[in-house]
C-alpha cells in the first residue's frame, strides 16, 4: 500500500478553516454536571463509545457524586455499574484508585493541571488533555482513534503513534487545538468513518489523500 502525501502547509491551513467553519461550537458527546463527573466519563469512554458511557454514569454518579464516595466504594459494587462498559475491571480499579489519590493528595479536590491529572490512575496523557480540553477550552490536542484516523486520510501526519500524531498536529495547527480536537472527533465519528466513509460531499473532499482507498 503507497504511503500516503503529506498535505502542504497551505492544504493544512484550508482544512484547519473548514473545520473550523463546520464546527464552531463543537463540544464533547459525553454527559456531565461537574469536573468529577467529566474526569470519570473520559475515564469510561476508553475504548467504548460516548452512548454507552451515558446510559451507564447516572447510576454511577448517583451511587457514588464525589471523589470521596468513590474512594470508599466497593470494587465489585463499581464493577457493577460499569459491567456492560469495555474492559470495566480495569477500569472499576482504577476508577478507585484515581478517587483515592484525589482524597489522599488533592484534598478531594481534582486538579486541574495536565501534569498533576497524569499522576491519576487510568489517566493517561489524552485523558488529561481531553479533560483540559472540555472543561478549560486549554489550547490542547488529543488524539483518540477518530482524530488518528482523519488526521492521517487527510495527510497531516504519518506518524505511528497517537501521541506522534498530537505532536504533529500541534506543530500544523498552532492554535484553536481544543476546537480542532472535538471538530475531527465528530468528522471521524459522524462522517470519516472507519468502514465506508461518506466521502460523496463531504466538505474535506479535496483536501482527502485517502480517497482512491474507498473506491468501489
Amino acid at each position: 500500500m503507497a504511503k500516503i502525501k503529506k498535505a502542504t502547509k497551505k492544504e493544512a491551513e484550508a482544512i484547519k478553516a473548514l473545520f473550523l467553519e463546520h464546527y464552531p461550537n463543537s463540544v464533547t458527546e459525553l454527559h456531565y454536571r461537574n469536573l468529577y463527573e467529566l474526569l470519570v466519563c473520559v475515564m469510561l469512554s476508553a475504548q467504548c463509545t460516548d452512548k454507552r458511557v451515558n446510559m451507564i454514569t447516572p447510576a454511577f454518579f448517583e451511587a457514588y457524586p464525589d471523589p470521596a464516595s468513590l474512594a470508599n466504594a466497593d470494587l465489585e459494587e463499581v464493577k457493577s455499574h460499569i459491567n456492560t462498559c469495555s474492559f470495566f475491571n480495569n477500569k472499576a480499579n482504577n476508577l478507585i484508585k484515581m478517587a483515592q489519590r484525589i482524597v489522599e493528595n488533592y484534598n478531594g479536590e481534582i486538579p486541574l493541571e495536565q501534569k498533576e491529572l497524569v499522576k491519576l490512575a487510568g489517566v493517561g496523557q489524552k485523558t488529561a488533555n481531553v479533560v483540559m480540553i472540555e472543561y478549560t477550552g486549554a489550547n490542547l490536542m488529543a488524539v483518540d482513534t477518530h482524530v488518528f484516523r482523519v488526521a492521517h486520510r487527510l495527510g497531516l501526519s504519518q506518524a505511528k503513534t497517537a501521541l506522534k500524531t498530537e505532536e504533529d498536529l500541534n506543530k500544523i495547527f498552532k492554535t484553536d487545538l481544543h476546537r480542532l480536537h472535538q471538530a475531527m472527533v465528530l468528522f471521524g465519528r459522524y462522517r470519516c468513518k472507519a468502514l465506508k466513509p461518506e466521502c460523496e460531499g463531504c466538505f474535506l473532499e479535496a483536501y482527502c489523500k485517502s480517497k482512491a482507498t474507498f473506491k468501489v
